[in-house]
């Protein structure tokens, strides 16, 4: 296609996001031009307007490889050059925070997130194109519907890509992908580019240090945002943490926020910087009732209760700071809480095992916050973790349980689409021999088998009894990762640990 045809369909597709007004329309041309190194320009007239992003971003970098623009034609490479010329597109940081400021005060809190997170998609910041191939789906669980994605929507790395990167002089800046000092970085071979983020600057405890909202580009749910730290300072769950995640609920009503653990097994990817997640979505977790009440005698205007979930939950509703003091005071006593015959001990000699998931929610004018009960200590009989999925589940979910997957969203790896696909074809034929001669499929082999005992599998069932299936085995997953297990023993235990508060 001509590149002036494409060029007009990208500033239509920006004047119909609200990116640019009428009067920019001249200005950003030429910015489009000395991006693609052109010197000449003719309208082209009556133009198509794409509905998305990577709808008229793609025809264009495929231009752009071709004339040696984009060199070598990957996926990073075509992602730096892409995000160069939506930073065209991008509103400075100072009126992107002084938009949200009015929008919260004029209107309302979701007012203001709603025109950013839309900002952040219309930018193709949030990869809309990409998330839209995760595999998505609920399955029913006796704690209620989970998620489940299998995560397609993060490429994988190109040999090409991975050779540029080593060939990229380290400068450590910024220091890491949750750094501040991404907004507007134009990345390389090494970092993603970002001059198409932005930040809101967030003063959550009223004491000077910044936190900053952003989104996630890869979204796993409704509005999936990061909270991170003005600066790189590695995770800690501590009483400030549930002042701050209480914090944002209060200027953010209509979001949740919930931190990693600060330990290796239960936290999360990164604990080199302090950040939270959070977003508009109401987990399986958060619909899961209270099954066991109790009262703690140092915080009685506070409500606890045990939750019916697969991991040890505790929650609290209450005032804020009741609830700030009450999480403080759990946290204090499960960070050195041992019960030898559950297999937790919060101390290898000095080195720690026990921490704390926290989730803050508003209930109406309530505060409402769960604390995750976590424990990361391994044995030779379990070396990546006693509380973290053995190897029975590895098939499906081998990876780290962090603050998504504790709320009832399971993020599966992508090899699981083709997978379940091969599973299904030899499931009609209860081909169990098959599978188990398959390298890639042998690892199902044990759970095939008990699934051709349960169920007469047919073209039109087998899809939706695998998903059913997969959901189960999450529900496992997290019952593996709970310090106290759903059963008698586990519960009576549980209730060992509720007495010493």
């Amino acid at each position: 296609m001509n590149i002036h045809v494409l060029i007009d369909q990208l500033v239509a597709y920006a004047l119909a996001q609200g990116l640019i007004e009428q009067q920019d329309k001249i200005w950003a041309i030429n910015e489009i031009l000395a991006v693609l190194e052109l010197r000449d320009y003719q309208p082209s007239g009556k133009v198509k307007t794409p509905k998305t992003a990577a709808e008229i971003l793609n025809p264009i970098c495929d231009w752009a490889a071709e004339k040696g623009l984009i060199s070598p034609n990957t996926v990073t490479q075509r992602d730096l050059f892409d995000t160069k010329l939506m930073n065209v597109f991008a509103a400075r940081p100072s009126e992107i925070i002084s938009e949200f400021a009015v929008l919260y005060k004029t209107k309302n809190p979701q007012a203001a997130t709603d025109k950013f997170y839309h900002d952040a998609q219309a930018l193709n910041y949030i990869r809309t194109d990409r998330v839209a191939k995760n595999i998505v789906w609920k399955s029913a669980t006796p704690y209620g519907e989970m998620d489940i994605t299998i995560n397609m929507s993060k490429p994988e790395k190109d040999p090409k890509d991975i050779a540029a990167a080593l060939q990229v002089k380290s400068s450590g800046y910024p220091q890491c992908l949750l750094c501040k000092e991404n907004e507007g970085y134009a990345g390389h071979a090494a970092h993603p580019a970002r001059q198409n983020l932005r930040l809101i600057p967030l003063d959550l405890l009223k004491d000077g240090k910044k936190w900053y909202l952003q989104y996630s580009p890869y979204v796993y749910y409704n509005e999936h945002c990061i909270l991170l730290s003005g600066c790189h300072e590695p995770m800690k769950i501590t009483k400030n943490t549930f002042a701050r995640l209480l914090g944002f609920v209060d200027i953010l009503p209509h979001y949740f926020i919930g931190s990693n653990a600060d330990l290796p097994i239960v936290g999360g990817s990164i604990l080199t910087h302090d950040h939270f997640q959070g977003g508009r979505y109401s987990f399986a977790m958060e619909k899961a009732p209270v099954e066991t009440k109790f009262t703690i005698k140092k915080f009685p205007k506070v409500k606890a209760g045990i939750v019916r979930w697969p991991m040890s939950v505790l929650r609290l509703s209450g005032s804020k700071q009741d609830l700030i003091n009450a999480a403080d005071y759990i946290l204090k006593k499960w960070r050195h809480y041992s019960d030898p015959k559950e297999d937790i001990l919060a101390y290898t000699q000095d080195t720690p095992h026990n921490t704390i998931t926290p989730i803050a929610r508003r209930r109406g004018k309530a505060f409402e916050l769960d604390l995750v009960l976590r424990n990361n200590r391994t044995t030779s009989q379990f070396p990546m973790g006693i509380f973290h999925p053995h190897e029975e589940v590895h098939h499906i979910k081998k990876e780290n349980i962090g603050l998504i997957e504790v709320m009832g969203l399971a993020v599966l790896p992508a090899r699981l689409a083709t997978e379940l696909k091969s599973l299904e074809k030899h499931l009609l034929k209860a081909d169990l021999k098959a599978i188990e001669k398959d390298v890639s499929l042998s690892k199902h082999a044990a759970w095939v088998k008990e699934l051709l005992t349960k169920y007469k599998f047919t073209s039109k069932n087998t899809s939706k009894i695998l998903q059913k299936e997969v959901g189960a085995v999450f529900a496992k997953v997290l019952e593996y990762a709970g310090v106290f297990k759903r059963t008698p023993d586990g519960q009576e235990a549980f209730g060992r640990f509720i007495q010493k508060l």
